[in-house]
């Protein structure tokens, strides 16, 4: 029923006019005491929500913040939006979440959305080349950090890993437990995280003789194309000895892949390595080894970043944080 409440019955009830109640409201100082309090009563009596959306857009201002993530089922950016929803409530800001699922299209029209909304300003993790826009939408005001990515471009502050050096020591650590057929299993290669991945392998592989890396393409970082990776990896016979995942999703497909179908032993006949070091990694049935990405403090440094941003102090950052690795007994040959 409150949300059938309008203002001009507050102003009935409260024996006052319109413009007093939208005082009370939005302006409180400039009404005095007893009839301030007379418009509380009536608000309270009447069970009267103000609309704060309204008011926002006469204000022309807003009290959120917009978080485009990449793939809103991995729990990697769960937690990460988690952590950032937590920080931005501590300075009284609500966090509003959008999933672009890796499509540009659904990125951009989520942008146009937040725009229409008037987002303080916005989080995002880009599918791809998305700073021409974030750059019209900085010059209307809406600042943005890049998160899980590093910003290129001068203006914008971002916190990524660097995933380079994590694409590295992960497969180093295949390396120095023996393995030397290496394939990397990760998708689409056009986002930038999968690309710095296959870097820093490709710099581990070619630092040891006689190692060999081949590359497995995926359609997206999910389990269900892990599965379909690990069932390939079960037909192309022994090729590879060891996978690195470019995350952890697809490293548990692998791992559902080969073992379903009983062709291969973990860790036995295959390493395996995966990436984000989420809770299922630790939780599998034979639990995965991962380059550990310190999920939590990105999501509340994203946020800190951005508040700079709103407030205009100092100049934009890049943060960089390092990855960790992670061993556990899908690399641990008994």
């Amino acid at each position: 029923m409150s949300d059938r409440v309008s203002v001009r019955e507050v102003a009935v009830r409260a024996g006052v006019s319109v413009g007093t109640v939208s005082n009370v409201l939005n302006t409180p100082d400039k009404v005095a005491g007893p009839t301030a309090e007379r418009v509380h009563r009536a608000i309270q009596e009447l069970g009267f929500v103000p609309n704060g959306a309204a008011r926002q857009l006469r204000a022309g201002r807003s009290t959120s913040v917009g978080f485009v993530v990449l793939d809103v089922s991995n729990p990697f950016f769960t937690d990460v939006a988690r952590a950032a929803e937590e920080r931005a409530a501590e300075e009284g800001w609500g966090l509003l979440i959008a999933n672009s699922d890796e499509r540009a299209d659904r990125e951009s029209a989520h942008l146009d959305l937040f725009e229409e909304q008037r987002v303080r300003g916005l989080l995002v993790s880009p599918v791809q080349e998305s700073l021409p826009k974030l750059q019209r939408l900085r010059d209307r005001g809406i600042p943005s950090v890049l998160v899980d990515r590093l910003a290129t471009e001068p203006g914008f502050s971002s916190v990524s890993v660097d995933d380079v050096r994590g694409g590295r020591a992960a497969v180093e650590h295949l390396l120095a437990i023996g393995r030397r057929r290496i394939l990397f299993v990760g998708g689409p290669l056009d986002l930038a995280q999968v690309r710095d991945r296959l870097r820093g392998a490709r710099e581990a592989v070619a630092a040891v003789e006689g190692a060999a890396l081949e590359v497995l393409p995926v359609a997206g970082l999910t389990m269900r194309q892990g599965v379909v990776a690990g069932r390939e990896v079960l037909a192309q016979g022994r090729r590879a000895d060891a996978v690195f995942a470019a995350n952890d999703l697809v490293a548990l497909g692998v791992l559902q892949g080969v073992a379903l179908n009983g062709g291969l032993r973990v860790p036995d006949d295959l390493a395996i390595v995966g990436y984000d070091d989420i809770d299922f990694a630790a939780a599998a049935a034979v639990p995965i080894t991962s380059v550990r990405q310190p999920r939590r403090r990105m999501g509340v440094t994203a946020v800190e970043l951005l508040l700079d941003a709103i407030a205009e102090r100092g100049e934009p950052r890049r943060i960089v944080l390092e990855p960790e690795l992670i061993v556990r007994d899908s690399t641990s040959v008994r």
